[in-house]
């Protein structure tokens, strides 16, 4: 028996793939750890591997010590060690074998006739029982388990970022479980893509998104939702990439519907988007059909951040570009009829864009721009116009970048008092403060508040309701037969009142009495 565990050590390495000395090491502690729990922690003991007999040797460790400061089962006298035959001296250091096997009971009984009351390690073969055995069974199983762990991170760790090719095996609580080769790996749920389903025995290809040496399954983390699984298939698939002559610059994606990268190309010859798309699209297809239909657009990468925001903004056609750089952001300007393919569906086109470029992307139509900066140049000639300067100043504020009330009003002297038309600090000071003066009140000017107030209250009563919002002739008509004939008698009379003459909603009234206060807090003020 003894014989032939050398030649299971060396089998087990082989088949497990464990170098032998690990399963030695683990051999000796197994042996070590079930002496201690059989004849105390306190003990000093030493467990080595005999090649020659190849089984493990047990060794009690003494020390010798002065007559007084002996401890138990740990240390001896030199009187003691002198009575039993022994030569020694104080410090030494003594190994007594422990004989725990069978067919050592001769050489226990042996060792217990002379140093078996001194050591206190009587029957020491008899104390090795079933208890002890099942230890040393889980300690081996234990290190042998490690060691295995420890081979699978190994082999792995530089796998990192790869693409895994598996077989599914099992599913455990929604992760799938695959068997890519020595070790099992695991595709969590929150890694797969909704839309994909498996069954035990599908092949898989999968991104290896970590390796967890803690983990207590499979050490192996998988995902198929990651952007890299994207670009390492386009590297399979387009020499080009993998000869690092195009050049993924960056990717986006939302898993099971759409994805966009980015390519450049360092040969001026080579055509990044082509080499990417191939022979009638044979190689995006290859990466399409792999990702399960999901949609992938080809964009090529630009050194010039708006050309390469509109690039990925494809297929829809952009007008202009506004960058606020301070904000990292764009404003794209596309024709009203492309607005919603610029869009995508439920934002996925410009989300996606947003993602590949690391902008953030506003998309607005032409006719909306074109109307909000009517208004903004209005506004802006209607805040200076009372400070004497003409709309061809507020057209030059507009062009220089004010594009607001609010803006002009933050403005600095100095930024303002070298334009063409305003030409002096204190211009350039009117301006700023009649920006401020327009926005106190509310966007309008001193004069045009004084002038509307002036308008509505020459309104007769029943003018005045109609210009709330909500009230209409037929509106009109059925407030009458409330005795409701203005804004005064819409906020004196009680809801309830007003409801049960005229049926309407007292919810809608209650909105129709506050856009009544708001007028006439209009009017008084």
């Amino acid at each position: 028996m003894e014989a032939k565990l050398d030649m299971v050590l060396e089998q087990v390495g082989r088949d497990k793939n464990i170098d032998k000395s690990v399963l030695i090491n683990a051999l000796e502690q197994a042996i070590l750890t079930a002496a201690k729990r059989t004849f105390g922690l306190n003990r000093e003991m030493e467990a080595k591997f005999n090649t020659d007999t190849g089984s493990v040797d047990l060794f009690l460790i003494v020390n010798v010590v002065d007559e007084d400061d002996a401890i138990e089962g740990r240390e001896i006298t030199v009187a003691q060690a002198s009575k039993a035959g022994l030569e020694a001296e104080l410090g030494d250091e003594l190994l007594f074998q422990v004989f725990y096997r069978a067919e050592d009971d001769d050489r226990a009984r042996e060792q217990d006739e002379k140093f078996g009351e001194m050591i206190d390690l009587k029957n020491a073969s008899k104390k090795f029982g079933r208890i002890a055995a099942q230890t040393a069974k889980q300690v081996i199983y234990q290190r042998v388990r490690e060691a295995e762990r420890d081979n699978v991170y190994n082999e792995f760790k530089d796998r990192k970022g790869e693409i895994i090719s598996g077989v599914v095996r099992r599913f455990e609580r929604g992760a799938l479980v695959v068997d890519i080769g020595k070790a099992e790996a695991v595709l969590p749920m929150r890694e797969q893509v909704p839309r994909e389903s498996y069954r035990v025995g599908d092949a898989i290809k999968a991104y290896c998104l970590d390796i967890d040496r803690n983990a207590r399954g499979p050490q192996v983390i998988l995902s198929r939702t990651h952007k890299g699984l994207l670009e390492k298939l386009f590297e399979q698939e387009v020499p080009e990439i993998y000869e690092k002559i195009v050049r993924i610059e960056s990717s986006a994606r939302e898993p099971g519907a759409r994805a966009k990268i980015a390519v450049s190309s360092r040969d001026r010859d080579v055509d990044p988007v082509g080499a990417c798309v191939g022979m009638k699209g044979s190689r995006v297809q290859a990466v399409v059909q792999e990702l399960r239909g999901e949609k992938i657009d080809i964009v090529p990468y630009d050194d010039d951040p708006a050309r390469f925001v509109c690039n990925a903004i494809a297929p829809a056609e952009v007008k202009r570009v506004i960058i606020d750089a301070e904000g990292h952001r764009m404003e794209l300007i596309v024709p009203d009829d492309k607005l919603s393919l610029a869009i995508g569906k439920k934002g996925q086109n410009v989300r996606l864009a947003s993602q590949l470029t690391g902008w953030r992307i506003d998309i607005h139509s032409e006719s909306k721009i074109y109307e909000l900066e009517r208004r903004a140049k209005e506004q802006i000639a209607a805040a200076i116009a009372a400070e004497g300067f003409e709309n061809n100043v507020a057209e030059t504020l507009f062009k220089l970048g004010w594009r607001s009330v609010g803006e002009l009003g933050r403005a600095h002297v100095e930024e303002l008092a070298g334009l063409p038309g305003i030409g002096s600090p204190d211009a350039a000071k009117k301006i700023i403060d009649g920006a401020k003066g327009y926005m106190q009140n509310g966007g309008r000017r001193r004069d045009d508040l004084r002038k509307e107030a002036e308008r509505r209250s020459q309104l007769s009563g029943d003018q005045q309701l109609m210009e709330l919002d909500g009230v209409d002739e037929d509106v009109l008509n059925v407030l009458h037969s409330a005795n409701v004939h203005s804004p005064e008698d819409l906020i004196k009379t009680p809801i309830e009142q007003i409801a049960t003459s005229t049926g309407i909603d007292m919810g809608d009234l209650a909105r129709l009495r506050q856009r009544a206060i708001s007028w006439l807090s209009e009017v008084s003020s």
